[in-house]
């Protein structure tokens, strides 16, 4: 049995656009940090390197810290999207192991070559204050997504037909502050420790590791 939960509206062409803008900006300033570091990169090189004028980087991002935050949310996205597309009979933590492995294990959410970006960037966020304001934002709007998430998953048997409208509870905030505490502290442990991209020590062992320690919490409460 599959989830049944609305996709949400196409966007419009000029938002995938700028969308694509972003990402694009957002893949030049990872490249950039992760070969240069974040002090030896301006903005004005992101733009460069993206193709862009200075002030057109501007009309996107505040700050160059702020141009990879579009790769951050990405990732946050696709955990949160893994946990809602998870079977609708799987229990919240079925559901929460079931997104793990399809987005943290290298080859199914993102290539191998790719995760050590996302060790370098997660370094950067530790070592960078402004860049860990730019991943801790990022990690409070996937909390509050999952949320919503796991109330949709708590009362779908409850909502009247057409109530696409669930607000998170008091419990579903909670559920997902823990989950994604489970799995932020896996990811950034894994990038500080130096640990292989998959297997044991891969972020995907030791999210499940984090959330399997869980085992006795009220995540259905």
């Amino acid at each position: 049995m599959s989830s049944t939960t609305p996709t949400p509206p196409q966007a419009s062409l000029t938002e995938r656009r700028k969308a694509e803008t972003r990402m694009e900006i957002a893949r030049a300033a990872a490249g950039l940090f992760v070969r240069h570091g974040l002090r030896g990169t301006r903005a004005e090189d992101i733009a460069q390197s993206a193709g862009i004028a200075p002030r057109t980087f501007y009309r996107y991002f505040a700050t160059k810290e702020e141009a990879v935050a579009p790769l951050y949310a990405a990732g946050a996205q696709r955990w949160v999207e893994a946990v809602r597309a998870a079977p609708a009979d799987d229990s919240v933590p079925q559901a929460l192991e079931h997104a793990v492995r399809h987005t943290l294990t290298p080859g199914v959410g993102v290539s191998a070559s790719s995760w050590e970006w996302v060790r370098t960037l997660l370094r950067l966020a530790e070592a960078n204050p402004s860049l860990r304001r730019v991943w801790a934002e990022v990690c409070q709007v996937s909390e509050r997504t999952l949320g919503e998430v796991l109330a949709d998953r708590g009362t779908r048997t409850g909502t009247p037909e057409g109530d696409d409208n669930v607000a998170p509870t008091l419990e579903s905030r909670f559920a997902a502050a823990v989950a994604s505490a489970a799995v932020r502290t896996a990811l950034e442990g894994w990038a500080e420790g130096g640990g292989p991209v998959e297997g044991p020590g891969g972020p995907a062992e030791l999210a499940l590791r984090n959330l399997r320690a869980l085992r006795h919490f009220p995540w259905d409460a």
